[in-house]
């Protein structure tokens, strides 16, 4: 006899896709901003880092998901015409200081050491939770870096380098500790795609403003600041996500921003890595590392009779699969849909009446089942 395939086994690898669809999404969007520099001279890079905090509080990452490493040395430098300012432009359009602005760690607290307690969630049990990487397996985590730096390091502050060793160690100490979902790892400097060539966690995409022995280039100066407001690198991708990114709910991807990238304009040739990461470029969304995640929940109502819908549904499928051409008893049996009644008295009454038939019912089961015990105790019993 041929044994008969239910319709549960069937249906199971249509859950199981189910399944690792919601597993597949991530719940939080946390940013990662270093600048690594100090000195009036290096204000590009502090408007750098700062350019890409305005973008993603913009795109709605909250500054409680925010990490903001910087010197903090150029706003109320004393060599600065426009106090308590820092602009990413000429025409000094926008103050990136502003008034609202959440540095988390600033100064001399901008080391290696810090940088990679952070990461790694090593950080000294009285530590802030505002200084602290508050990540799980469903984050999705966005690390930019700026600063001066060359094949496989990055300088912090002239003092010391960090390396694409540390830095790779690091994030696969963040995957043991399932401390991301997917990551985004960008840096503007000197060399920088040599900075995440030794890579080799999972489920990171990284992308660097220059190739090995290559400079990156600043944009243009402002004559009055006297230096170099922002970098090539940096400043066409934001030019990119301040047109085509205008709120959360854009659908541009990543491959969209890569695609972009001129190495005319950039005077670099960028790169991109995507060898560690599992999903197409063209299937990312923009706002999945730079915007917040905005899932929402609602109510309980009206979530029976959906659940109803798609039971009724799936019965139909797995009678269809098991024999061709055959109705399921759900689909056999009356569709019972709810309909508003006007005359709530009748609806009283009615239900009144089922309530007594139902207490009816019971007690003669009641009277029933304790005759049968009796009736059941005076037959003698047969030895």
């Amino acid at each position: 006899m041929k044994a008969r395939t239910t319709p549960i086994l069937l249906l199971l690898p249509l859950l199981l896709c189910c399944c690792a669809s919601v597993l597949a999404q991530h719940t939080s969007n946390w940013a990662v901003l270093v600048s690594t520099s100090r000195f009036w001279f290096n204000y590009r890079h502090l408007a750098n880092v700062l350019s890409m905090y305005r973008t993603v509080k913009r795109l709605g990452i909250p500054d409680s998901q925010i990490i903001l490493m910087l010197a903090d040395d150029v706003a109320c430098n004393p060599r600065n015409v426009f106090p308590a300012s820092v602009f990413n432009n000429a025409d000094r359009g926008l103050d990136l200081y502003g008034d609202n602005i959440e540095v988390d760690y600033r100064g001399y607290e901008v080391t290696v050491e810090n940088f990679i307690r952070l990461l790694t969630d090593r950080v000294e049990p009285d530590t802030p939770r505002s200084k602290r990487l508050l990540t799980d397996d469903r984050s999705n985590i966005f690390v930019y870096m700026t600063g001066h730096g060359g094949n496989e390091f990055l300088k912090f502050q002239d003092a010391e380098e960090i390396s694409a060793f540390d830095i790779a160690d690091a994030f696969e100490q963040m995957w043991e500790k399932k401390r991301y979902h997917q990551m985004l790892f960008m840096i503007d400097t000197c060399q920088a795609n040599t900075m995440y060539s030794k890579f080799y966690s999972p489920n990171i995409l990284a992308t660097g403003s220059s190739k090995l022995d290559q400079s990156s280039y600043s944009h243009h100066a402002d004559n009055d600041v006297g230096v170099a407001v922002i970098d090539r690198y940096t400043y066409y991708n934001l030019e990119f996500l301040e047109n085509n990114v205008k709120n959360a709910s854009s659908k541009h991807t990543l491959k969209d921003l890569f695609d972009s990238y001129d190495t005319k304009k950039i005077h670099s040739d960028p790169g991109v890595r995507t060898d560690l990461f599992n999903r197409r470029l063209d299937e990312v969304l923009i706002t999945d590392f730079f915007g917040n995640v905005q899932n929402v929940e609602v109510d309980g109502k009206g979530e029976e009779e959906k659940w109803k819908v798609d039971a009724l549904e799936l019965a139909k499928l797995a009678a269809n699969i098991t024999v061709p051409g055959r109705k399921s008893a759900a689909e056999k049996a009356p569709v019972v849909t709810e309909t508003v009644v006007r005359k709530r008295a009748t609806v009283s009454r009615v239900e009144e009446k089922q309530s007594w038939t139902q207490s009816a019912v019971g007690v003669t089961a009641l009277v029933l089942c304790a005759a049968a015990w009796f009736g059941g105790a005076l037959v003698p019993k047969r030895l």
